[in-house]
C-alpha cells in the first residue's frame, strides 16, 4: 500500500471518529530514532489533515495550531506519549481559508511547519 494511500486511509479512520482528537500510532513498527514533524497531508487542506511526527525517547508532547499573526488556535496534543510514530488529524472546519502553523514540542525539541486551508 502507497504512503498517499496509507494516509488517505488513516484520514478516513480520523473522520468517522467524529467528536475528538485521535492520535494513530504509525504502521511501521521500527523505533523512532530521531525527532521528526512531517508536513500535513493533504496540503492544502480542506477541512482537515493529517499531522504526522516521530519521537525517539518517551516524553511529554505538546501540538499546537496557530494563525498566521501567532495567535494559538488549538491544543492538538498536551500529553505523555512514548517512543514511536504518530498522526493526528486537525479538523478545521470551523476556521477561514489561510495559512496556518502547526508547532510540536518534546523534551529539547521544537518544529514548526506551514499549511494552508482552502475552502
Amino acid at each position: 500500500m502507497g504512503l498517499r494511500r496509507t494516509l488517505a486511509t488513516l484520514l478516513a479512520f480520523c473522520n468517522s471518529n467524529a467528536g475528538g482528537i485521535t492520535v494513530i500510532p504509525s504502521l511501521n513498527s521500527t523505533i523512532a530514532k530521531e525527532y521528526s514533524l512531517s508536513q500535513n497531508y493533504p496540503n492544502p487542506f480542506n477541512p482537515s489533515t493529517l499531522i504526522s511526527f516521530s519521537i525517539p525517547q518517551n516524553g511529554f508532547v505538546t501540538l499546537k495550531v496557530y494563525d498566521i499573526s501567532g495567535k494559538e488556535i488549538t491544543t492538538l496534543l498536551n500529553r505523555n506519549m512514548t517512543t514511536g510514530s504518530y498522526s493526528v488529524e486537525f479538523n478545521a472546519a470551523a476556521l477561514s481559508s489561510g495559512v496556518y502553523f502547526y508547532r510540536l514540542e518534546s523534551n529539547n525539541f521544537a518544529e514548526t511547519k506551514k499549511m494552508m486551508l482552502v475552502k
